[in-house]
């Protein structure tokens, strides 16, 4: 995968002794694009973002951002190398208050000049508005979009060079989801790279320019939008439990 700016080369990873999650999986991202991962529950997508960032180290094969190995790293050092992650679950601190949360994404980011962030800031607030009159509000008060909101700034603060988003949508509003999708799109049209994961099949789809089918595990298909626009092949059809 050389032109990939992170790529998974034949990774193997479990939780427990000879129990393997993911087998033997290959993918790749590139720079400006999103590459989608769609598949049934159970089917790994979620333990693949958790090997890619470090959570879950791979027993076998290769993770490299920017042609550099950064299997096993810590995932608190993900950043120094480009590489961010938007879970599933919410990773915000809900005692701290917007504005704290919004900032930690960059503390201790020495080789940062402060003016450099409170630009990012200021920039950040423009681009997400809802965020400005809830500045000094704890993050675990704010609504289930507001908070989603956050999480995307946080994102946008770091700028990173690849993202990882795991099931954006779920639980969201269609207006807030919607305005979630346009995030992503902004991102990468913004140069960065995109691994995303949504139960909204149709949507990744038709915003990915690479998808990746997970089944067991496993990756079973892949291909670009235009391989998946027409009618799936049957096994695929019956995997992801799906009819276009």
């Amino acid at each position: 995968m050389p032109d990939a700016l992170l790529a998974m080369e034949g990774v193997t990873a479990g939780y427990m002794g000879d129990i393997d999650v993911l087998r033997n999986v290959s993918l790749a991202v590139h720079a400006g694009r999103i590459s989608g991962l769609i598949g049934l529950n159970g089917a790994g997508k979620s333990t693949l973002m958790k090997t890619l960032y470090g959570f879950l180290p791979p027993k076998s094969g290769r993770i490299t951002l920017g042609g550099r190995d950064i299997a096993g790293k810590a995932p608190h050092t993900m950043l120094d190398d480009g590489l961010w992650y938007i879970p599933q679950e919410s990773s915000l601190f809900g005692y701290m208050t917007v504005a704290e949360n919004l900032r930690l994404a960059l503390e201790g980011r020495r080789r940062m000049f402060a003016s450099v962030i409170e630009e990012r800031f200021a920039d950040t607030l423009e681009r997400f508005p809802v965020l400005k009159e809830k500045l000094s509000a704890q993050a675990g008060d704010l609504s289930g979009g507001q908070q989603k909101s956050l999480e995307f700034a946080k994102a946008y603060m770091v700028r990173p060079r690849v993202c990882l988003i795991d099931e954006p949508s779920i639980g969201l509003a269609p207006r807030v989801a919607a305005e979630v999708f346009q995030w992503i799109d902004a991102f990468a049209k913004s140069g960065m790279g995109i691994l995303l994961v949504d139960h909204n099949v149709r949507r990744v789809v038709a915003m990915s320019d690479h998808i990746y089918v997970m089944s067991l595990g496993e990756i079973t298909a892949q291909g670009g939008p235009e391989d998946f626009a027409g009618d799936l092949h049957a096994q695929v059809r019956e995997w992801l439990g799906i009819n276009f």
